[in-house]
């Protein structure tokens, strides 16, 4: 099929590569210059695993193309939009001025019976104004959502091998003509067995936000849990296990850490409020003030262990950070707790090194007054307390024995409780952990 992807950031540059690697013909188009001329030399803008060798792969096959005119969709009959829908400045509602600007752009080059898929996480009602717009200047035009689930360090495979499908339709039915359209699209993933769901508009927009909320809630629950075991003197790790044994409760997202930070989580339930509200139904999400509260305070907690460790004062201090990125095999740093206990800690007044694989170059855009470092070793040297705060392979490998030697102070805070407290312990180092004894 002939498909467009219109906006080629993180999601839609995953999405034009992995329709390409489907069999589709795919053009990927976004008003960014720099991003498509990078793009179109087979370079991801960002780092995701498996990417740019996908990039290669199928833009040599001749099937996928970058441009940054609109006019490219019309030879079309399936469009994906796939930009962002940051938080807005000063509020929890969602920024839909990129949604927004990318169907309009887009209308003009729309045929009779074009299939228009929405795919970027946007507050519910959306897709229903959308489609007012829609039909006063083609009419015959379809409007589906279809959201994403992608996971940062696995978004190729997600794509490629989704976990379920949600098709989002304005009668919610079966036989609505963009089903079959969508299914002809995900013809290989759903041959290998991927579920289907059809709904209305609606409960497709839900799905995404409502997954994120429940997820979020997961991973501060196990926090709050951790608080509690600092206090009483138990383990959170072996709580975890206990509970997470049950199939109802499951172990996934009860790791216990500084919390959840990215470009989704946090400004999602925070727009999903947002939007609760102005529905007239914010009672029923009120629970995602406390979620978003013990979120943010896991990093205050994380500096005031940190002070702890270092015998009652920051001050002077020489902290060697390990990982900006909010999370490991990704170099996204936004509302990554990583970089913001960092730089609380700067502000404290110590002095603060941050090391991390990928995501030096986006922290030092975010706070440019750290200072960064490439090199894990020189990252680490003459420290006086480590932080794991990013549990990326190469910091959980660390060898105790051989760290020891370059710092200063054999101290390590674990802020992903992935290292092995005993062997840290006997090595001669100062360990401690979140919600840990």
């Amino acid at each position: 099929m002939r498909i467009s992807v219109i906006g080629c950031g993180y999601l839609g540059a995953v999405h034009a590569a992995c329709m390409a690697k489907l069999g589709h013909d795919v053009v990927g188009i976004d008003v960014d210059e720099r991003k498509i001329g990078e793009l179109s030399a087979a370079r991801a803008p960002f780092y995701e695993p498996g990417l740019e060798d996908l990039l290669r792969e199928v833009q040599d096959t001749g099937r996928l193309s970058f441009t940054t005119d609109m006019a490219a969709a019309m030879e079309s009959s399936v469009h994906f939009i796939c930009v962002g829908t940051p938080q807005k400045k000063g509020e929890n509602g969602a920024d839909l001025t990129y949604v927004d600007a990318a169907t309009s752009g887009l209308l003009p080059y729309l045929s009779a019976g074009a299939i228009v898929v929405g795919k970027s996480t946007v507050p519910v009602g959306t897709a229903a104004r959308l489609t007012e717009l829609l039909s006063k200047q083609q009419p015959d035009a379809h409007i589906v959502w279809n959201p994403e689930f992608l996971r940062e360090g696995h978004a190729v495979s997600d794509t490629l091998s989704p976990d379920r499908l949600v098709y989002g339709v304005v009668d919610g039915s079966e036989d609505h003509p963009a089903v079959a359209v969508l299914d002809q699209v995900y013809a290989t993933p759903l041959s290998n067995g991927t579920p289907r769901l059809v709904t209305d508009h609606a409960t497709a927009e839900l799905v995404k936000t409502a997954a994120n909320s429940f997820l979020a809630t997961k991973i501060s629950f196990i926090n709050a849990m951790a608080e509690l075991c600092e206090a009483a003197g138990a383990d959170v790790t072996r709580l975890a296990d206990a509970i997470g044994l049950d199939d109802r409760i499951g172990r996934k997202f009860l790791n216990a850490g500084i919390g959840f930070g990215g470009g989704c989580l946090p400004k999602d339930i925070r727009a999903f409020m947002a939007r609760a509200g102005e529905l007239g139904a914010d009672q029923a999400l009120t629970f995602l003030r406390e979620v978003d509260a013990i979120n943010m305070r896991r990093r205050s907690r994380v500096v005031e262990l940190t002070r702890e460790l270092c015998g009652g004062s920051l001050l002077g201090k020489r902290i060697s950070v390990l990982g900006a990125a909010f999370k490991p095999e990704s170099d996204d740093v936004r509302d990554s707790p990583a970089l913001s206990i960092a730089a609380q800690l700067q502000l404290q007044g110590s002095v603060v090194t941050v090391t991390d694989p990928k995501a030096l170059s986006n922290a030092a855009l975010r706070f440019p007054e750290l200072h960064y470092e490439t090199d894990t070793a020189k990252a680490v040297d003459g420290a006086d307390a480590l932080l794991l705060l990013t549990e990326w392979r190469e910091y959980s490998d660390l060898d105790p024995y051989e760290l020891a030697s370059s710092v200063a102070s054999s101290r390590i805070l674990d802020g992903r409780n992935v290292l092995d407290p005993a062997k840290w312990r006997a090595a001669g180092w100062t360990y401690r952990g979140l919600g840990r004894p």
